[in-house]
């Protein structure tokens, strides 16, 4: 195991900085700027600089709100959807963040026209398909298919948010990691994201096990033993990606998910960064 020799109980700034974390979960306020078009969101980034500092990140990723109904506030998704300077602004003001957008698998034809606006065009690296609120749907339905097709033709990355809960859903628009594994049988050249690893660790890993396109992500639940040396035992690192979830979660608690576990170093500069590197190409 690496050594733990900080005084916030992480390994030194030193082993940190050469595991080189690259974050592909972090939420902002959920990535909504506010009616003034950056207030909260600004003021969540700032206050996750002194964690992103401790840890040594050297990239994060957020999901950007665009305008296209994936919020509930009319007034935002208007200045959003006229005023693209709003969406642009914190990745001008931290050229560390990478972005991503909020899809809407809702709305079909305006979710097209953003991925062409901010992934053809750029600076975007994918998109983000939500778990819950007005631009939430069911990752099995036949909408995300020309979404999907359009994304894939551009390279992008995709991140859905998964959740086995037990008692069943909360919300008609949730998926589960079964739900994706079905999506990703669909589009076996795409790659995917599973968000949190479906919560439910156990039940999430084995439910995308035979489908090789698709990896989990590491935020987004309490640290229990054995999560990350099962993921890497049955799915292989390469498979595994790391998110924080700052600011609500503690980057110390999701750091640790990954660098106590009993996997190897080599394994851990994978997870840390390598794999998610490689899915963005960078």
């Amino acid at each position: 195991m690496t050594p733990v020799t900080s005084q916030f109980g992480l390994p030194s700034p030193e082993v940190l900085r050469g595991y080189r974390i690259w974050d592909s979960y972090f939420t902002p306020s959920h990535s909504h700027p506010g009616r003034d078009g950056s207030s909260r969101l600004i003021a969540d980034i700032e206050r996750s600089r002194r964690a992103i500092d401790i840890g040594c990140v050297e990239k994060l990723c957020y999901f950007a709100h665009v305008g296209i109904g994936t919020t509930s506030d009319p007034a935002l998704e208007r200045l959003l959807r006229t005023n693209p300077s709003v969406v642009l602004k914190p990745l001008k003001r931290w050229p560390e963040l990478i972005g991503m957008i909020q899809l809407n698998a809702n709305d079909v034809p305006t979710s097209l026209d953003a991925v062409n606006r901010w992934l053809r065009d750029g600076p975007m690296r994918g998109v983000y398909f939500p778990g819950s609120g007005p631009g939430a749907m069911t990752c099995t339905h036949r909408n995300f298919d020309r979404l999907v097709e359009r994304i894939a033709e551009l390279q992008g990355v995709i991140m859905q948010h998964t959740w086995f809960k037990t008692g069943g859903k909360q919300g008609p628009g949730e998926s589960t990691p079964a739900e994706l594994a079905e999506l990703a049988s669909r589009f076996p050249q795409q790659r995917f994201l599973c968000a949190h690893a479906g919560g439910e660790w156990e039940q999430g890993i084995r439910a995308v096990q035979k489908s090789p396109n698709v990896l989990v992500e590491t935020s987004g639940f309490d640290s229990t033993a054995g999560f990350v040396e099962m993921a890497v035992r049955e799915l292989g690192a390469e498979r595994v990606v790391f998110g924080s979830h700052l600011p609500s979660r503690s980057l110390g608690t999701e750091l640790a998910k990954i660098i106590g576990a009993r996997i190897s170093e080599a394994d851990k500069r994978r997870i840390l960064g390598e794999n998610y590197r490689q899915l963005l190409r960078a």
